[in-house]
């Protein structure tokens, strides 16, 4: 199953919040990780006050706040 990686910290309200919306509307078509950046110096160097960051394939999807259009679009490659 494809992936979609958030970039988070513990105690962050908007990572939670992220996280909590975007569970119900990948189930079955996405895989989630969630990475701590606390947990690693280049993901703290580099995402700091960032977050949270959603990417899929590598590439940037949306930063602080979800873009369902963004979700949407990846998604409808992945159907259920």
């Amino acid at each position: 199953m494809a992936l979609l990686r958030v970039y988070s910290r513990e105690g962050c309200h908007l990572c939670e919040q992220l996280i909590e919306e975007i569970l119900p509307l990948i189930r079955g078509r996405l895989d989630l990780e969630v990475c701590d950046i606390d947990t690693r110096d280049d993901w703290r160097q580099r995402y700091d006050t960032e977050i949270p960051v959603v990417e899929y394939d590598g590439e940037l999807i949306c930063q602080y706040h979800l873009d369902r259009d963004a979700l949407a679009r990846i998604l409808g490659t992945h159907p259920s």
